[in-house]
C-alpha cells in the first residue's frame, strides 16, 4: 500500500497538572482513523521521535507524540547528563497521567478512533509503552522497544498484544529482565512476542545515533509493531 499523504500539527491540552504540548501527524484525508502514541525516549520531544509519529501517520494512523517533559519545561537535550536528570525528575505516575490525559484529548478529536487506540515507545517510552496497558484497557496494542519490564503482578493486568524489542548486548535492560518478560506472556496468558536482536544495542531503532543504529535489525523490529497495529487497530 502507498504512502499516505500526512498532515502535522502542534497541539495543546490539559493534563493533571500541566498544560501538555504534543506533536500530531495524521493521514490528510479520510478519518476517522486509529491512533498510535508515540512516547518519546530521554532525550525529549525531538525531531526522532516526531519523525516517527509521522511514519506512523504514513501508515494510516492518527499519531500523537506528547511532550512527557511539559512538566519540566518541554526540555529537549543530546547530552545523556542531562537528559538522565529530565527522565529522573519525571515521576513514573505522572508519566502515566499524562498519557491517559492524551487518550482522552484523542476521544474529543474527531479525526482519531478512540476505541483503537495504540502505543509505541522507546527507551524511557519503552517503559511507559508496557506500562500504560497494564494500567487501561484502553489500549488494544502495545509495542514497547528496550523499556523497563514492569513487576509480574503489573503484567498480569496486561490488557493488549504486545511486541517487545530487545538489543542482546543492551546495557541498560537487563536479558534477566526481558526473560521474564517473555514468561510472564506464557504465565498469565497474554498474547504478546518478544524479539532478541543479536548484536544490537540500546537504542538500535533510532536513525539519529549512528553509535547505536542498526538499520536492519530497526527495519525487522518497525516491521512487526507495524504488522501488530494493523492486526488489532485496523480490524
Amino acid at each position: 500500500m502507498a504512502a499516505q499523504n500526512i498532515v502535522t500539527q502542534e497541539v495543546t491540552f490539559p493534563g493533571e497538572s500541566v498544560e501538555i504540548r504534543a506533536f500530531v501527524a495524521k493521514p490528510a484525508a479520510g478519518g476517522p482513523h486509529p491512533a498510535v502514541i508515540v512516547v518519546q525516549e530521554w532525550w525529549g520531544l525531538n525531531e526522532h521521535i516526531k519523525d516517527v509519529a509521522r511514519r506512523v501517520a504514513k501508515e494510516g494512523y492518527f499519531a500523537v507524540a506528547p511532550d512527557l517533559y511539559s512538566r519540566q519545561g518541554h526540555k529537549i537535550t543530546a547530552d545523556p547528563n542531562v537528559a538522565a536528570q529530565l527522565m529522573s525528575g519525571l515521576k513514573p505516575d505522572d508519566g502515566v497521567d499524562d498519557l491517559l490525559s492524551t487518550m482522552s484529548w484523542l476521544g474529543r478529536d474527531k479525526d482519531a478512533r478512540d476505541d483503537r487506540i495504540g502505543v509505541i515507545g522507546f527507551c524511557m517510552g519503552g517503559s511507559y509503552a508496557l506500562r500504560l496497558p497494564c494500567t487501561t484497557k484502553e489500549i488494544k496494542a502495545a509495542a514497547p522497544f528496550y523499556g523497563e519490564i514492569p513487576p509480574d503482578e503489573e503484567l498480569r493486568q496486561l490488557a493488549c498484544p504486545i511486541f517487545y524489542a530487545y538489543g542482546e548486548n543492551d546495557g541498560w535492560i537487563t536479558r534477566q529482565d526481558v526473560d521474564r518478560l517473555a514468561a510472564a506472556l506464557k504465565k498469565f496468558n497474554k498474547s504478546g512476542e518478544v524479539k532478541i536482536y543479536k548484536g544490537c544495542s540500546h537504542g538500535f531503532f533510532n536513525d539519529t545515533r549512528k553509535d547505536v543504529h542498526s538499520p536492519a535489525e530497526a527495519q525487522d523490529a518497525w516491521q512487526h509493531a507495524l504488522k501488530l497495529f494493523a492486526e488489532n487497530l485496523k480490524r
